[in-house]
């Protein structure tokens, strides 16, 4: 076929995302996609994993319910009826995409591609070039070396389609993956203990963050064991034993390996077009150029937050600069970041630790949920940290805790990447009651001007 203006390898976030934009843009584009459209995220990840958190969050509210005057009687989670929710959900998304693009400019081609020159793409004997390539290849669930993966120990893939609630499950690994999955079987009933072999959970998230989630899992019942290693894993019939370096032996029906994700770029031809990479990642510019002039790269292989709002801006970003135009670069600093537990974890910005390395003297504060009426009425603990550089600059970073926590961080994003002083934010109206309010109290305090008490 005759040169197009861009070939995409990868239909998920990144891809999908670049391929609409550099239509929208005048540009002809190719797309090949080996599974489906949407890719990890809409098929194994984002999408159905918080469907399966809805489910367990209405599964505590029934629980609950007597507390705030509900009759209502738990009779436990119906597996298969959840199962079936959540693909409705993955269902009537994936119809959208494919209907977002089937537009003029795109063509979709189905196969595992590979790469034979520096801008084309082989699928299925047939060769694909285009004037500009885009990597968007994803990530897959990484696995522990020496642990077999079995009936009885899963990665998250397997855990999505699980068409039981587990008596016990040990969760190997207390990053994103490993909470959620753990906070969804604690509401579904199972006995659950995580695994982390670093000295705290949620690692790539400020300490403080780390230590009001650990009190709150600990408070349902996760027994949360950290700076503990795997030894072995030895799945029979019945049961899965689990062995740890400080001695303990660990009995349970499912073992979670949730060792989180890596970059999907073996095989794909990389180093014979001349691509670069480290440790499975793609090396890329500002522009995510790799060093292959007119080959650039997305989401998750791209070193940094693992995030499918990451690679949809990759996508967009590159479709734009592919067209001629000069959209603004990324700043992963300035990418929110949720975990959606109960409860959540929400954060934009720096840490504490890195603030200071980065501008020497910080200053933070924590204004504590207790405080916000409708964090009360809601029945949630947690806090908001903010964070400035020095005693009088910009906000550099937000840190929240709580359910919901995920919905408050759009204005926090705003404020850090708008380099806002507390003050500002602090003199927004913020509706009462809201948990929003908790953030406007926050800058309030740090700006120097507390209404209420806070930590």
């Amino acid at each position: 076929m005759s040169e197009v203006d861009v070939v995409i390898l990868g239909g998920g976030s990144g891809g999908y995302s670049c391929a609409i934009r550099a239509a929208q843009l005048g540009l002809s584009v190719v797309i090949v996609e080996e599974d489906k459209l949407g890719g990890t995220c809409l098929h194994r990840g984002c999408i159905p994993t918080k469907a399966l958190l809805h489910t367990a969050e209405i599964a505590d509210a029934v629980r609950g319910a007597g507390a705030v005057g509900v009759g209502a009687t738990f009779s436990g989670v119906d597996i298969p009826a959840a199962l079936a929710y959540k693909q409705r959900v993955v269902d009537v998304l994936y119809a959208g995409l494919q209907g977002l693009l089937k537009q003029p400019g795109i063509e979709i081609v189905h196969g595992r591609g590979h790469l034979v020159g520096p801008k084309t793409v082989e699928v299925d004997g047939r060769a694909l070039t285009g004037r500009s390539l885009v990597l968007a290849t994803g990530s897959y669930s990484r696995t522990i070396p020496g642990i077999e993966i079995a009936d009885r120990v899963i990665t998250s893939d397997t855990a999505l389609t699980l068409d039981r609630v587990p008596e016990s499950v040990v969760v190997l690994g207390g990053g994103v993956i490993g909470i959620e999955f753990a906070s969804i079987w604690t509401s579904f009933g199972s006995k659950v203990t995580v695994v982390e072999a670093l000295d705290r959970i949620v690692p790539g998230e400020d300490e403080w963050a780390s230590k009001q989630l650990t009190r709150a899992l600990k408070k349902r019942g996760i027994d949360i064991r950290v700076g503990t290693t795997v030894e072995a894993v030895a799945p029979s019939d019945s049961d899965v034993t689990v062995s740890l370096s400080n001695g303990d032996t660990l009995v349970a029906d499912v073992v979670l390996v949730a060792a989180g994700r890596g970059p999907r770029t073996e095989g794909l031809g990389l180093s014979e077009i001349g691509v670069a990479t480290d440790r499975g990642f793609v090396a890329v510019d500002d522009n995510l150029t790799t060093t292959v002039p007119g080959v650039y790269a997305v989401g998750d292989i791209v070193a940094g937050y693992q995030l499918a709002h990451r690679g949809f801006q990759h996508g967009i970003f590159v479709a734009e600069l592919i067209a001629g135009r000069q959209p603004i670069r990324i700043d992963g600093a300035a990418i929110p970041r949720v975990t959606y537990s109960h409860p959540e974890v929400a954060s934009v910005g720096l840490t504490e630790h890195a603030a200071e390395e980065k501008h020497g003297t910080v200053t933070s504060l924590v204004y504590d949920l207790g405080g916000n009426g409708k964090s009360r009425i809601l029945g949630t603990a947690g806090g908001v940290k903010v964070i400035r550089a020095g005693t009088d600059g910009p906000i550099v970073g937000v840190h929240i805790v709580g359910d919901r926590a995920g919905e408050l961080i759009g204005e926090a994003q705003l404020a850090v990447a708008w380099e806002a002083l507390p003050s500002e934010i602090g003199a927004f109206v913020h509706a009462h009651p809201t948990q929003n309010e908790a953030l406007g109290e926050a800058m309030m305090a740090l700006s120097g001007s507390p209404l209420h008490r806070h930590s």
